[in-house]
């Protein structure tokens, strides 16, 4: 039985800062940012935005009447999570209406979430050949103001219909993965913002990378030249280069030309939108398949996940006849070109208006944020949300 991507979405939302004008701000030269980690723009998350509407209006556009049927299952990557008991998932399948005979979670494992989510809804449909699965990887990437990790923020939710027979993409049996206890990168409950060891969290991304790799190999006996791209996560943009580079020497000049000039392109929606965490795999696969319009029907990707802490894993699949029919370009490009830049002391005046964590309620004004579904105030506890289509 054939598994994969039947459908692929996102969503970031609609107020953006320009790296370059933080730079200056920094007092750190511009191509720090945009040649150094490779970002242009950095998505700014109103209030009225967390990772369930993220999510939510990322799942929005994609599903139709028949999808919201057929799903049975709601898988919800995240790291940014609203709550330690209930899951997210089961949120967005109220917002959404999705059929209520239908499992809703959430699962966690730092940027791996969604990759874990993928495997799970696979096999579920293996067992269950005519549901739908839909896989969400939301998140919000908060490090702090005028910290180290500042300039690899951001905010986004990337959803996928996995089914049986997909329009888009096959996803292939052979993986190989890799976990190890490690402290790279990680958030306490008791704190909104992460913590990081850069230096050492970019050498185990790496490290893992060709630990996989060279597992994947062995398993497969496939090697680069069987790869039409390879996509990497993407906390910021160098950082795949970076692994890719690594192993490049193990194939022909031509191979390296085609997997360099491919990676380029599958950069260039999180270039503009940042780091999403679980979602930003899936950001620079869908920056792929949508920019590279030339990518031939048939093609091989290779798709490697990091989630820190940590869980590695590559994996791969194979573009379907008439894919391109089945993507929503224009939807996308509309989305990029409808957002608003706001200067650095508005961007850090947002940064720090957060919803109460003492029990108040609060009543939020979602009429300036233009997205479907937005957070609308908190009562008695709980976060209140509307979908503005219903």
């Amino acid at each position: 039985m054939k598994i994969g991507i039947d459908k692929i979405g996102f969503y970031t939302p609609h107020l953006y800062v320009d790296m370059n004008k933080l730079a200056v701000e920094r007092n750190v030269e511009p191509e720090k940012f945009t040649i150094g980690i490779g970002q242009e723009k950095m998505a700014i998350p109103p209030i009225t935005q967390d990772s369930v509407t993220l999510a939510a209006n990322a799942a929005l556009e994609i599903l139709d009447d028949n999808d919201k049927e057929q799903i049975d299952f709601v898988i919800f990557g995240t790291e940014s999570g609203i709550d330690h008991s209930k899951s997210a998932g089961v949120y967005v399948h109220e917002l959404l209406d999705i059929n209520p005979y239908a499992r809703s979670i959430e699962v966690k494992q730092a940027c791996y979430g969604a990759t874990a989510a993928i495997q799970m809804a696979k096999g579920h449909i293996a067992l269950h050949p005519t549901s739908k699965v839909l896989v969400l990887g939301s998140d919000i990437a908060r490090y702090g103001l005028n910290t180290g990790g500042e300039a690899t923020q951001g905010a986004g939710a990337v959803a996928m219909l996995i089914s049986a027979d997909p329009k888009v993409m096959v996803l292939e049996d052979k993986t190989a993965y890799l976990t190890k206890d490690i402290m790279d990168f990680w958030r306490p409950v008791y704190s909104d913002k992460a913590f990081v060891d850069g230096k050492f969290s970019n050498e185990q991304y790496i490290a893992f990378f060709q630990q996989v790799w060279e597992r994947y190999k062995k398993q497969t006996g496939l090697g680069l030249s069987d790869f039409e791209a390879i996509c990497y996560h993407l906390p910021y943009t160098k950082m795949g280069l970076k692994a890719l580079r690594t192993v490049l020497d193990e194939t022909t000049e031509e191979v390296q030309e085609r997997l360099t000039t491919n990676y380029k392109v599958s950069t260039t929606y999180n270039r503009n939108v940042g780091n999403i965490y679980t979602g930003s795999l899936y950001l620079s696969l869908l920056s792929l398949l949508e920019l590279k319009e030339d990518l031939p029907e048939g093609s091989r990707i290779g798709l490697y996940s990091y989630g820190s802490g940590a869980v590695g894993e590559l994996f791969s699949g194979i573009l379907q006849p008439n894919y391109r029919e089945h993507l929503y370009v224009e939807r996308h490009k509309q989305l990029f070109d409808d957002r608003t830049e706001v200067t650095v002391a508005e961007y850090e005046e947002i940064f720090q208006h957060t919803l109460p964590t003492d029990g108040s309620n609060i009543e939020l004004d979602i009429g300036k944020d233009p997205a479907a579904i937005c957070v609308s105030g908190i009562t008695e506890h709980m976060r209140q949300y509307v979908n503005k289509h219903r």
